[in-house]
């Protein structure tokens, strides 16, 4: 998906203007033959479980969830800034399959089992890693859970694609190392998604993302009322900054390399829009993938608290759509806000009543260029 044009003058202080053009891609197909790496760069709450997963069902994919945890958790009394460089050490060794970085922040004698979720892992539940492959979650942890570390770096090598999903980034500059290394072929896939329906699932999932919110604002002393407020402007914040320095005026070195996902255009047309994040990866869709996505996202269920961080068969249409009808339009309006500037600029428009808000004909998604 490309987003229109936008004239700027300044992000932080005045609303961008919208001038719509014709954008023509600037994607750089991966040459062939070199490995591929790959960054899925979100926030919590914006649906990347989901895509991390369209890239772990891929067998030429090597994926990882979120292995910054390790680092966040270890150093929970830092703040997220501090934290930026020792993150991207971890994944610079993790992209090239060195895995002495990430040892230092897992207990004693780690084995394939300690890795934050590590069930959600395709490959780390299939030969090399583990002895036998499994056909599920359950069935991988009982039967791959006292693998070895060595295992898994040496499975990492033989596969052509090194695909890890990060919510801990805040800023592009902090990945220029990794895009400037001649031995990596970087490809940053940023995902977005509306505040307010961010709100909504960060509201239903509020205690397990204590711990990561209070980091995310350098522990600075916020009320428990308007923390979550405090969050969601930052997460907003940083999207703006991403999606200027990745698109909007990239540097030379970047060129080619970025490309902005949002969760609703994935919602409403999955495999035309999962295809093109193939694509610009360098992967082909296959037949088991796209039975996969086509089940998990014409589901019955409509997600919540209960189901927050799994992986379930949902209908993704009325997901993305939930906020509008749970949400108090107090709430929304804040919200709006806060990220006006985001919004605006990546295409979300704003109700001014609860009887716009609630109206679910009315689209409150503008629609990017192909």
């Amino acid at each position: 998906m490309e987003l229109p044009t936008v004239a700027l003058t300044s992000l932080t202080c005045k609303l961008p203007v919208m001038v719509f053009a014709v954008i023509s891609p600037r994607h750089s197909p991966p040459p062939e033959g070199r490995k591929v790496h790959v960054l899925l760069l979100s926030s919590w709450r914006s649906g990347s479980s989901f895509l991390g997963q369209v890239f772990s069902q891929h067998p030429s994919v090597f994926y990882l969830m979120e292995p910054a945890w390790h680092v966040w958790t270890r150093n929970h009394k830092s703040g997220a800034k501090s934290l930026r460089v020792p993150v991207r050490e971890m994944l610079w060794g993790l992209y090239k399959c060195d895995f002495s970085l990430i040892r230092d922040y897992l207990p004693g004698n780690p084995r394939l089992s300690s890795f934050f979720m590590w069930t959600r892992s395709q490959a780390l539940c299939s030969p090399p890693a583990c002895p036998v492959k499994s056909a599920n979650e359950s069935h991988c942890s009982q039967a791959c859970h006292s693998a070895s570390l060595d295992k898994a770096q040496d499975a990492c090598t033989t596969y052509t694609h090194v695909v890890l999903k990060e919510t801990r980034f805040f800023e592009m500059e902090s990945l220029y190392p990794l895009l400037l290394d001649p031995n990596l072929d970087l490809r940053v896939v940023h995902l977005v998604r509306d505040p307010r329906a961010v709100m909504r699932s960060r509201e239903e999932s509020a205690y397990l993302l204590d711990r990561d919110s209070v980091i995310v604002l350098e522990h600075r002393n916020v009320s428990a009322a308007d923390r979550q407020y405090e969050v969601v402007r930052e997460i907003c914040r940083s999207h703006l900054d991403i999606y200027e320095r990745g698109f909007l005026d990239p540097p030379p070195f970047l060129e080619g390399r970025y490309k902005l996902v949002r969760y609703e255009d994935v919602a409403r047309n999955p495999l035309t829009e999962l295809n093109s994040i193939y694509e610009f990866v360098g992967l082909k869709m296959t037949y088991e993938v796209e039975g996969w996505i086509q089940k998990m996202t014409h589901g019955r269920g409509k997600g919540g608290g209960n189901v927050a961080f799994k992986i379930t068969s949902r209908n993704a249409s009325e997901v993305s759509q939930a906020w509008r009808t749970v949400l108090k339009h107090s709430k929304v309006q804040r919200i709006q806000e806060l990220c006006k500037g985001a919004m605006l600029l990546l295409g979300y428009r704003t109700v001014e009543s609860e009887e716009e808000q609630k109206r679910l004909d009315i689209d409150l998604l503008d629609p990017g260029q192909p």
